[in-house]
């Protein structure tokens, strides 16, 4: 894999770093360090390992630097963890459940200094950032008490002579692919019911968030976890393809991110037939009945396409909404829309931080230009956000009229705080227009009529159906994609089974 200029920076300066001589003083002089063969092999490592830089969307400064996993550091790794995996799998699931209990413990203790990186790392504003350790928790906590019921053996009933079940017997090691928006809610779906089915986890976040894999294995030690159950490696993307595709390599992935990325996945994992739980891109949609309460719909469905900045997968990215309380809902939209505080999300006033780099920022601009350039309305001024300034990773949030399914803004996600919304006739056309996406995370319906919403839900090609809420994961369901949106659960009951493998026990007792 080539390399990119911000590793060539990093090597070039990594190799001065290594060079300099110290600085003579007349007051001091440093005598030189006598160079041995291993001082010389140190400092060609040091020059020769690539650099990962967290640059900051709050000031774009460099907010955490981290040396990228040689290849010898990641063979240790995952011998490591394939040693502990055994005798981990050999304890009770009680056992392995009050450890990760502990895990969670050590991690909700941190939680304020937890949200403060958090906010440094992907800007999301500090009055918020502490919501995603309470998420953390909630499906933690969730996924610890159901352990004992959903890995018992299954029962298939008494036959004369016979005794006949099925266990289910851990994978291995599953390495968890996590991104950066919510890092520590998308990966406790799969880190934490991963160590209660008997694996061990090898963890990688994205570059953005490398302080959150960090702070998953400080918790692991002090919980007590056995050393190799639960490790975290900063990778870069060919050092990943590498782990999944090696013939000793990991037994499963759980990964979280783009339709691109999950294809790469799901390439290299075909290679040995392993198993691979994708949650990709979206583009939720909802639509608002006649018979909605119009304030909640409105409340609800402003939040869930600005909360985070928008970026969420399951955050809502199109609505349609009846053309009976289509104006009444955009007028009460818009309205709502222009109290956010965007600025620094330090600040704790602030209700909307920035977009995760100014690369993004200009992708969703750009976006909602080109729906404007064909026939479509932007209803918020810019000017009246004065920290939305081109260039940066600061934008306002924004309210697209007039749109067509013609258009990208409706076809394509849109990783920002951006909504488009459309009017319809009636149910049919909300249905017909609501499947007509390649995506297929969450929807919503907003109505009184819960038979009615029900019905609906039954015909729309999507993981999760909501009634009168969005942007919402109860650990208690199935957390699902459908189409693009990915393949595989996590989260409820069903999530164990893509985190073990059935074996059955066929036992002839009466000879």
């Amino acid at each position: 894999m080539a390399k990119t200029k911000r590793v060539k920076r990093a090597l070039i300066k990594a190799k001065k770093t290594v060079r300099a001589k110290p600085k003579k003083t007349k007051k001091t002089v440093r005598a030189k360090p006598k160079k041995t063969k291993k001082t010389k092999v140190a400092a060609r490592r040091v020059a020769a390992t690539p650099v990962q830089k967290t640059i900051s969307p709050v000031d774009g400064s460099v907010y955490v630097e981290r040396p990228l996993a040689t290849p010898n550091e990641i063979e240790a790794a995952l011998a490591k963890a394939r040693r502990a995996q055994r005798s981990w799998a050999a304890l009770p699931v009680s056992e392995r459940a009050r450890l990760v209990s502990k895990l969670v413990d050590a991690l909700v203790a941190k939680k304020d200094a937890i949200s403060t990186e958090l906010t440094w790392q992907m800007g999301r504003p500090i009055r918020y950032s502490p919501n995603e350790i309470k998420g953390f928790e909630e499906r933690a906590r969730y996924m610890v008490s159901i352990a004992a019921a959903a890995l018992a053996d299954v029962q298939v009933g008494d036959k004369p002579g016979f005794v006949r079940y099925i266990s289910r017997e851990p994978l291995g090691v599953v390495f968890v692919v996590a991104p950066w928006n919510y890092p520590f809610l998308t990966s406790v779906n799969a880190v934490v019911p991963a160590l209660l089915a008997g694996n061990s986890v090898l963890l990688k976040h994205s570059s953005q968030t490398p302080l959150v894999a960090e702070r998953y294995t400080e918790a692991g030690r002090e919980a007590g976890l056995p050393e190799g159950v639960l490790e975290h490696l900063h990778l870069s993307h060919g050092a990943v393809a590498s782990l999944i595709t090696r013939p000793d390599g990991v037994d499963y992935v759980a990964f979280t991110g783009s339709v691109g990325g999950g294809n790469d996945i799901y390439r290299a994992v075909a290679t040995r037939f392993i198993g691979a739980g994708l949650e990709l891109g979206g583009k939720d949609p909802a639509y608002v009945r006649a018979d909605a309460n119009l304030k909640h719909a409105i409340d609800t469905l402003v939040d869930g396409a600005c909360y985070n900045s928008g970026q969420s997968c399951c955050g809502t990215k199109r609505i349609y909404v009846h053309h009976s309380v289509y104006d009444a809902f955009i007028d009460g939209a818009v309205a709502l829309t222009r109290q956010y505080k965007l600025g620094n999300p330090t600040d704790p006033e602030v209700t909307l931080g920035p977009v995760v780099r100014t690369s993004a920022a200009e992708a969703i601009r750009k976006q909602v230009e080109r729906a404007v350039k064909a026939g479509a309305r932007a209803l918020i001024d810019d000017e009246e956000f004065a920290a939305a300034r081109r260039g940066t990773p600061y934008m306002a949030p924004q309210i697209v009229v007039d749109v067509t399914h013609q258009m990208e803004i409706m076809r394509e996600e849109t990783f920002g705080p951006v909504v488009g919304v459309m009017r319809v006739q009636d149910d049919d056309e909300a249905v017909r227009l609501m499947n007509d996406n390649r995506y297929g995370l969450t929807a919503a319906v907003f109505t009184s009529d819960q038979e009615r919403a029900v019905a609906i839900g039954k015909q729309i090609e999507t993981g999760t159906w909501f009634m009168n809420r969005c942007d919402y994961l109860d650990p208690a369901l199935a957390w699902v994609g459908v189409k693009d949106s990915g393949r595989g659960c996590t989260l409820s009951k069903v999530g164990y089974e893509y985190l073990t493998r059935p074996k059955s026990f066929h036992l002839k007792i009466q000879l």
